[in-house]
């Protein structure tokens, strides 16, 4: 069963209910507001002194229409632009809706890598492309695996909930926003 998710604020006050390798999974539908809790998770956890390390996702607007996803390495506040949305004509985007930026995916991959240990990672997001096509920030997958975190939040949509709860069934939480908030 999926719950709503704790203010970030209210999971780093209880900071200690969380065993070394705690893993939690945020869903929730467009919009509802995943890569904002994250960016509020991190500012909570750094707010405390946790050492916060990943990636995270923000959305790119335009007259607001969301026209970019850029890639937020939330430890050095390193930003490069991820996606565009796709034209219909080129190749590799076929059901997507965005074009990826093989160098940016790589600076991703390569940053996912390079964490050694931290207390709070943040992967935003794991989705078709790492699920489904086995491209994407493919790194996320042997730094879950290997746990070297006291706690992990990972983004995914609702439809990959079950794929990841197969990949991680030690996954504690699953959390889930509801709505446009």
């Amino acid at each position: 069963m999926n719950v709503r998710p704790p203010a970030p604020e209210e999971v780093v006050a209880g900071w200690d209910a969380f065993p070394c390798g705690s893993l939690a999974l945020l869903t929730g539908g467009r919009g509802a507001g995943k890569t904002r809790w994250c960016e509020a998770f991190a500012r909570a956890g750094r707010e405390v002194g946790l050492a916060v390390s990943g990636l995270v996702s923000p959305a790119v607007l335009a007259r607001g229409e969301k026209t970019g996803i850029d890639l937020l390495d939330v430890a050095s506040g390193q930003r490069r632009r991820l996606a565009e949305r796709a034209r219909a004509d080129l190749p590799g985007t076929e059901g997507l809706g965005w074009r990826f930026d093989p160098e940016t995916l790589a600076l991703g991959n390569a940053l996912l890598a390079r964490i050694a240990t931290c207390d709070l990672l943040l992967v935003d997001e794991l989705g078709p492309l790492e699920f489904g096509r086995g491209s994407g920030l493919t790194a996320a997958f042997a730094l879950l695996d290997a746990s070297r975190y006291r706690l992990a939040v990972v983004v995914l949509r609702p439809a990959l909930v079950a794929a990841a709860r197969a990949r991680w069934p030690e996954a504690a939480h699953v959390w889930e926003l509801e709505g446009n908030s």
